[in-house]
């Protein structure tokens, strides 16, 4: 008991209104049910001798969130991953087998290929390139609309053909949904039009602003053309909360991904041969990972407590949060505002500058505000940076949960440390 008791100690209460840190909080009761219900089990969504009604509920979920993105309903679907980057890392292989057949078998070969990214982008596409042999260096980033921090079309096209002309392969595009910073949503629409016009897989990372999908409005506003995708990350332990880890990768066509990773391995799969995609149970022949826990019942059960319209309600809950902080700020004169207006997604993003006045000292910036970030913890606030032209910058993510008050004395707090500190 006293171990546990130290681990509880020593541990971040992500439960705490204060923890507006990082893209996601805490969870529900009906989370912890899962979970338990889930260790209890213990068993494996790898076949489905040993998990089916986990397998059933898998497959049901992932149709069901391909449903809400519009993907083609005769093909689509979709595979439970372990996170956002594991998702990413996944549609990156399965583009590649799927477009260039043969480097299933026979790997890269001699092509170079190159990959395109916003340069606001997740890391974990430079990571996947590692792991792959494709090289980070050949993730190329995208620059992007200063206002906005949305890919720029135009860059994208000249990009890929700059690749072109060197000799090189394009053949996938990572758009993404709700960047880490920003929450900037691409424009997918023209990128769609890009990638068809030069034959290249198109992949949207919505790890973390894809989970609007849920509620009508953003989903209108967010995540237009979003159906044009070949794939789609999206990670409900993120906005919704789900509890860690619950992430799905979603195709228009599962018939690609299943041709791009199955192998022929009879000692456990036992999927019947000629069978299509539809009749695939054994899901680990889906997926680069045979050890899988079946985190879709967490999304499952939440759905079925919550309803599609509690989900919905989550997400304009979320963003109401957001946007009351963002009001305080810009109506606060020791504050500058970095993020757009409105929104794009739920992080806020702002400087202390005391009556509005920003050091001309990026270095200077970045201290004052990784410094009033330490201190705040303490007075029961954690909350993140990150670089900026000007130095680094105060980041902040409420979430559904997250009361009014505690913002406004997060904005209080933030005036007050800054004072004790001298600036």
């Amino acid at each position: 008991m006293e171990t546990v008791e130290k681990v509880l100690g020593y541990s971040v209460n992500t439960w705490d209104q204060g923890f507006m840190d990082k893209l996601y909080a805490s969870t529900n009761a009906v989370g912890l049910v899962s979970e338990l219900l889930l260790a209890t089990l213990n068993t494996n969504a790898h076949v489905y001798q040993v998990s089916p009604i986990l397998t059933l509920i898998e497959k049901h979920t992932t149709k069901y969130l391909a449903s809400l993105f519009a993907l083609p309903p005769s093909t689509s679907g979709g595979i439970s991953q372990p996170g956002g980057s594991a998702s990413n890392s996944t549609a990156l292989v399965i583009a590649r087998n799927t477009l260039y057949p043969s480097t299933k078998s026979s790997g890269n070969g001699s092509y170079k290929f190159t990959l395109f990214t916003s340069a606001h982008g997740h890391y974990s596409l430079e990571k996947a390139a590692q792991m792959f042999g494709l090289g980070s260096s050949n993730v190329i980033p995208v620059p992007v609309d200063p206002l906005n921090g949305a890919m720029l079309p135009g860059e994208l096209e000249r990009l890929v053909q700059e690749s072109k002309a060197k000799g090189e392969t394009p053949f996938f595009v990572n758009a993404t949904a709700g960047t880490t910073v920003l929450g900037s949503f691409d424009p997918f629409t023209a990128i769609s039009a890009i990638c068809k016009k030069e034959g290249l897989w198109l992949h949207i990372d919505g790890s973390w602003g894809g989970s609007v999908v849920f509620n009508p409005e953003y989903r209108a506003t967010r995540l237009a053309g979003a159906e044009l995708a070949d794939s789609i990350a999206v990670t409900p332990h993120k906005m919704l909360g789900v509890p860690m880890t619950c992430s799905f990768l979603l195709g228009g066509d599962m018939r690609t991904f299943w041709e791009s990773m199955t192998l022929p391995a009879a000692y456990l799969f036992h999927n019947d041969a000629g069978a299509s995609v539809d009749d695939v149970y054994d899901l680990a022949d889906l997926t680069p990972q045979c050890g899988r826990r079946a985190d879709s019942l967490k999304l499952f059960l939440a759905l079925k407590y919550y309803g599609e319209k509690g989900m919905s309600d989550r997400v304009s809950r979320a963003f109401a949060n957001a946007n009351h902080l963002l009001s305080l700020l810009q109506h606060n004169p020791n504050f500058v505002v970095v993020s757009p207006d409105p929104l794009p997604c739920l992080q806020v993003c702002f400087y202390f500058a005391r009556k509005g006045r920003l050091s001309e000292d990026a270095e200077a910036n970045g201290r004052l505000t990784s410094e009033v970030a330490a201190k705040l913890i303490p007075r029961g606030f954690m909350v993140d940076f990150a670089p900026g032209e000007k130095g680094k910058f105060f980041r902040v993510v409420p979430s559904a949960g997250t009361r009014w008050g505690t913002l406004q004395g997060l904005v209080r707090a933030i005036e007050e440390v800054a004072g004790e500190l001298g600036y």
